[in-house]
């Protein structure tokens, strides 16, 4: 066999496995119920603003832990095991990603949304039209 097939191979074979890996990623959003067992998986929800939020960097600058509600309407304690991301209480939208705990659902990651500075001139250029 030519040498320039079986790179071909190689590098086909290399891209089907990123693909495959890359798919796990690409899931759906799962809610606290869909969360039990000892699978990673993705929630989305909004932050409860109304319960405590804990973050004490000088006794343990890796744990915060809040509350959100899914898009079931179920509100869980999440902890996060990293720093209080900035700008957290203004986020519309709040995705976790990380496994159910015995009590809370422990976050290996945080994604926030936040309101866009442009919200309120589109709806100024939209009056205006």
């Amino acid at each position: 066999m030519k040498k320039i097939y079986i790179i071909a191979i190689v590098l086909i074979a290399v891209a089907i496995g990123l693909l495959v890996s890359a798919a796990d990623d690409m899931g759906t959003y799962a809610t606290f119920d869909e969360a039990k067992g000892d699978k990673k998986v993705k929630i989305a929800g909004q932050l409860v603003k109304d319960k405590e939020m804990y973050y004490n960097p000088e006794k343990d600058p890796n744990y915060f832990s809040f509350y959100i509600k899914d898009t079931k309407g179920i509100e869980h304690k999440v902890v996060l095991l990293s720093e209080k991301p900035q700008d957290f209480e203004m986020s519309e939208q709040i995705v976790v990603t990380g496994k159910m705990g015995a009590d809370s659902f422990v976050a290996t990651d945080v994604l926030l949304k936040c309101p866009s500075k442009y919200k309120d001139e589109e709806v100024y250029m939209k009056k205006e039209s």
